[in-house]
């Protein structure tokens, strides 16, 4: 067996066994890096938290307005 015909076998054994397992050890750790949120990401999430919360507190006051001035809004709102 020649220098070229073993540098292509370990060439082949190196493309299917290695390669591939190197490859899917790779990337596992890249996603298990990229898994948390980042610091950007959770203020983002808090203020979106906080922007429902102040608008379900103001539907919810609109809701009591409009249930005294119109009693009945609710059942003409649901036949729509």
């Amino acid at each position: 067996m020649g220098i070229m015909e073993g540098m292509t076998a370990l060439g082949v054994v190196f493309m299917v066994v290695v390669l591939p397992v190197w490859l899917f050890f790779h990337y596992l750790a890249k996603m298990k890096t990229n898994r948390g949120l980042t610091a950007e990401d959770e203020k983002m999430l808090v203020e979106l938290w906080e922007t429902a919360r102040k608008m379900e507190q103001r539907i919810e006051s609109l809701e009591t307005i409009l249930t005294e001035k119109v009693p009945d809004w609710r059942e003409s709102y649901e036949k729509k």
